[in-house]
């Protein structure tokens, strides 16, 4: 595995954490919109960060 440093890191992690809790934000609201409901955008959002987060561990988070 390669070794991880630089400014380009930096910028996949903030792109990972944003991405999540808009990409599942997103999808909550349409189906928010689609089943006239109002708790699924807030639990997408949650769902969301808790996957970017997960995937930044994934890849960065081991040290050998």
């Amino acid at each position: 595995m390669a070794e991880h440093s630089g400014p380009g890191d930096g910028y996949r992690v903030l792109s990972m954490l944003i991405a999540g809790p808009l990409f599942y934000g997103g999808a909550g609201w349409l189906l928010d919109q689609w089943l006239q409901t109002s708790w699924i955008f807030p639990v997408g959002i949650v769902v969301g960060a808790a996957a970017g987060v997960y995937m930044v561990i994934a890849r960065y988070g081991r040290t050998s």
